[in-house]
């Protein structure tokens, strides 16, 4: 079966016949590449499966997933197409690798936190956490896409208190939203801009490997 989006693959040196891991899948932000988020993922692949997932769509030096009519504001039916696309990635490396299916993890940066955490309001079961790194949920994902997030999903979400490109505010927000579904919701705030900083990293890794072990 041939893959639907091109991507990079790590997973444990020793694959253990029979033996279904934990998955991560990885997206990036806009004009970068799956190649770039690698370095956020260094030592994971001793516990996952991890698929890094390039956008589909060419947005020089790199790419994206989606494309903006304004601040905030997706271009509706190409965020569609993109939301499609990445379900149907996660379908395939399901189908083609030895994936515990009970432990799908989503995380990104920016416009891949965004992807990220729309899949996990929508995917019900499928997914057991979302690393979301200075991103946004768009307004039209909240009021019309149809939520449905499953009984054991958890949410890491943090943002930089001077992002200059997405506010602090929305990352807030992000957090609000998950917590009126009931969703556990481990919210950070650092003080940088629109980056992830080593002490975000060493939270996020903390946080995943509590989560995947509980």
């Amino acid at each position: 079966m041939k893959a639907p989006m091109i991507y990079e693959l790590s997973h444990p040196e020793k694959i253990i016949p029979g033996k279904k891991y934990p998955a991560l899948f990885v997206m990036h932000g806009i004009g970068s590449n799956e190649k770039n988020m690698i370095s956020l993922v260094n030592g994971l692949e001793e516990s996952f499966y991890i698929f890094s997932v390039r956008g589909h769509l060419s947005q020089p030096p790199g790419f994206a997933y989606f494309t903006i009519e304004g601040y905030g504001k997706p271009h509706r039916d190409v965020f569609d197409e993109a939301i499609l696309k990445l379900k149907s990635f996660i379908d395939y490396a399901c189908e083609e690798y030895p994936l515990d299916q009970s432990q799908i993890y989503l995380m990104g940066f920016s416009q891949g936190a965004i992807v990220s955490m729309t899949l996990g309001l929508t995917l019900g079961d499928k997914i057991k956490g979302i690393i979301a790194l200075s991103g946004y949920i768009p307004a039209f994902v909240k009021e019309e896409y149809p939520i449905h997030t499953g009984h054991n999903l958890e949410a890491f979400i943090s943002h930089g208190e001077f992002d200059q490109v997405l506010p602090f505010d929305w990352g807030k927000e992000n957090a609000e939203f998950f917590k009126k579904l009931g969703i556990p919701v481990t919210f950070k705030a650092y003080p940088e801009p629109h980056t992830v900083s080593e002490e975000n990293y060493c939270d996020f890794h903390k946080w995943l490997k509590n989560n995947l072990n509980n």
